[in-house]
């Protein structure tokens, strides 16, 4: 089941996918991809997710988290969507010192920070596990799957100061 939700402007819809207990993927897609959305909106699952939606588009910091489910993740994925859910509402992390913290947890000299890039860009539950809050080196925008101006948007919400 899918459900579109509305994002306040210029931010491009979210579409929300779940099993039809727990939510499976949370993503922004392009607003011409919206029409072909089958919202199966009546689900409870779906209506939490709105409501921490609202709550965090209007500025609140929402306490609680919605039920989700990620399938297929390899263990370095769900090492780096652990570190992710650690990153408090309005602060940032670099993609750096993400591949530091799991090159300490192995106990090896090196992790690449590409890796965790591509670990990062993987990740199916965007904003609430917040890969947004990964930037780069002196906190400039790298990339972003759900587009650059939706990161910037999500980072402006909170305050957050990057570089171009």
């Amino acid at each position: 089941m899918t459900f579109l939700y509305p994002t306040p402007s210029p931010l491009s819809p979210i579409l929300l996918s779940s099993d039809g207990e727990v939510l499976t993927n949370l993503h922004f897609i392009h607003s011409s991809e919206a029409a072909l959305v089958e919202n199966g909106g009546t689900l409870p699952i779906f209506k939490d997710v709105t409501k921490w939606l609202d709550d965090y588009f209007s500025g609140k910091v929402p306490h609680y988290t919605p039920e989700y489910q990620i399938n297929n993740a390899t263990p370095f994925r769900r090492e780096v969507l652990e570190i992710l859910k650690k990153i408090p509402y309005g602060e940032t992390i670099t993609y750096g010192e993400i591949a530091n913290k799991i090159a300490k947890n192995h106990n090896i000299n090196k992790m690449s920070a590409q890796a965790v890039g591509g670990a990062v860009g993987w990740n199916p539950i965007g904003i609430i596990i917040p890969c947004h809050r990964v930037l780069g080196v002196g906190k400039k925008i790298t990339g972003y799957s759900g587009g650059i101006h939706n990161k910037i948007g999500l980072l402006n919400i909170e305050g957050i100061e990057f570089a171009n």
